[in-house]
C-alpha cells in the first residue's frame, strides 16, 4: 500500500502478489492507484514513481485476481458454495481486499497474521509456509464447514423463542449454536485448491 490523500494516510493498493501452495508466483504486478499518490512509503514498500507510471489499472487487477481465485466462475456461485474456488491464505486480508475493492467469502480465507516485512512476495511465502505446516496438525474436529443454508440460518432464532433462550444455561446455548470458525485441518480432507 502507498498513501493517498492530503496527509498520505489513505491506503492505496500499489502492488499485488499471489503465489500457489508450492511457492510459485502466479500473479505479480504493480497497480495504478485511482487517485494521486501523496506518499510512496518507500521505506516500507520499496515503490517509486517509475514503478506506477505504466502500472495496470486497479479494476483490471481486481478482475484478474477474482478470476484466478474463483477459477473463472461467477462470485455468486462461490458465495453460495456451488462453485469451486481457491482458499486465500495471507495476513491482513480484510484491509487488502478492501483496498482492491474485492469481496471474498470468509469461509475461504485463512490466517490473519502480521510480519514486519511489507514485501508481498515475502508475506505470501511466510503465510503459505505457516498454513501448510499447521493444516497437517491432527486434532479432533466436529464436522466440516456449514452449508450455505446453515450459514444463513446459523444462530438466527425466532423472536418468540427469545424468552426460552434466556432461560437456558450457557452450556445448553453452546450446544445449539455454531461457531463461524473454519479449521485448516478440514482443508486437506476436502481436496481444496490454494
Amino acid at each position: 500500500m502507498v498513501g493517498g490523500g492530503s496527509d498520505g494516510s489513505l491506503d492505496l493498493c500499489a502492488r499485488v502478489c499471489l503465489i500457489d501452495e508450492d511457492e510459485n508466483i502466479v500473479y505479480h504486478t504493480y497497480v495504478k492507484p485511482q487517485i494521486p499518490v501523496t506518499n510512496y512509503r518507500y521505506a516500507m514498500t520499496g515503490i517509486r514513481v517509475e514503478h506506477l507510471k505504466e502500472a495496470m489499472p486497479l479494476k483490471q487487477v481486481r478482475n484478474k485476481i477474482q478470476d484466478f481465485l474463483c477459477n473463472g466462475e461467477p462470485m455468486w456461485k462461490i458465495r453460495m458454495k456451488e462453485g469451486k474456488a481457491r482458499i486465500l491464505v495471507g495476513h491482513g486480508l480484510d484491509r487488502d481486499l478492501e483496498c482492491l475493492g474485492l469481496e471474498y467469502p470468509a469461509h475461504l480465507i485463512r490466517y490473519d497474521i502480521q510480519t514486519g516485512i511489507q514485501d508481498p512476495n515475502e508475506d505470501c511465502l511466510a503465510t503459505m509456509r505457516l498454513y501448510k505446516r499447521m493444516r497437517s496438525q491432527a486434532h479432533p474436529t466436529e464436522e466440516g464447514p456449514p452449508s450455505s443454508s446453515e450459514t444463513q440460518h446459523r444462530n438466527n432464532f425466532a423472536a418468540w423463542k427469545q424468552k426460552e433462550l434466556e432461560k437456558m444455561t450457557p452450556d445448553a446455548l453452546l450446544e445449539i449454536s455454531r461457531s463461524d470458525y473454519y479449521c485448516w485441518c478440514l482443508d486437506s480432507k476436502q481436496g481444496m485448491d490454494y
